[in-house]
């Protein structure tokens, strides 16, 4: 099961630089990187609603009972969506997914330094902080090259 968990991490990151891509020439189309925002995100709500509406018919689950800050996951696609659009050309793909994929590390690594948004408390070692340094790096390089 762990391998299947990979290989959808796998498919996700790769659909990033895709998704970034496809939203910037839409934004050529419709007049601008807002307008391709809220498509991506109508289509996106549209899917998602069609694979709920098979896959938890009788969830007794409520959403309600779920803490404000659980709200906001979509307000937060918003901007990378958008900035993707917007920084991604200017930038370069490389570049800006380098930078990117450099500060989720960094703030994944704090996350699980303080066990935010419900996730065990994970020490930050010294290999951790290596592998984030190296990462940064390797985005500055990217950016700079």
């Amino acid at each position: 099961m762990a391998l299947v968990y990979v290989l959808v991490a796998i498919a996700a990151g790769a659909f990033l630089p895709l998704q970034a891509g496809v939203n910037t020439r839409l934004a050529h189309f419709v007049g601008g990187p807002i307008r391709a925002s809220l498509i991506s995100f109508i289509v996106g709500a549209l899917l998602l609603a069609v694979i709920v509406a098979i896959a938890y018919r009788g969830s007794g689950q409520r959403a309600a009972d779920a803490p404000w800050w659980a709200w906001v996951g979509g307000a937060l696609g918003t901007v990378y969506v958008t900035a993707a659009i917007v920084v991604a050309p200017r930038m370069g793909v490389g570049p800006f997914f380098g930078v990117l994929v450099a500060a989720q590390l960094v703030a994944t690594v704090v996350i699980d330094k303080f066990g935010w948004l419900g996730y065990a408390e994970r020490e930050i070692t010294p290999l951790r902080a290596l592998g984030v340094a190296m990462l940064v790096g390797g985005a500055l390089l990217v950016r700079l090259a």
